[in-house]
């Protein structure tokens, strides 16, 4: 069961981090500043995508679909570790 829940937890990882990337592009492409703050400052992110929804729905909508992935895989995890 661990070994699942591992698995899961990795590729909702990487989906989620495509996502991510996907989004901080879009966001340097804006401005550096926007990059930037993406990068550093917390909250920029969600201020990002709120703000220009229409180029970064696609990258936030990817980072969405790994989120089950991930969640599961922790309580998979979790689940066979007791």
């Amino acid at each position: 069961m661990a070994v699942i829940g591992m698995v899961l937890l990795v590729i909702g990882a990487i989906v989620m981090l495509v996502g991510s990337i996907m989004v901080l592009i879009e966001a340097f492409k804006e401005h550096i500043l926007w990059g930037l703050g993406f990068l550093f400052v917390p909250f920029v992110s969600i201020v990002f995508i709120v703000m220009h929804w229409n180029v970064s729905k696609k990258g936030f909508f990817i980072w969405l679909a790994g989120l089950p992935f991930y969640a599961i895989g922790i309580g998979l995890g979790v689940a066979g570790a007791q």
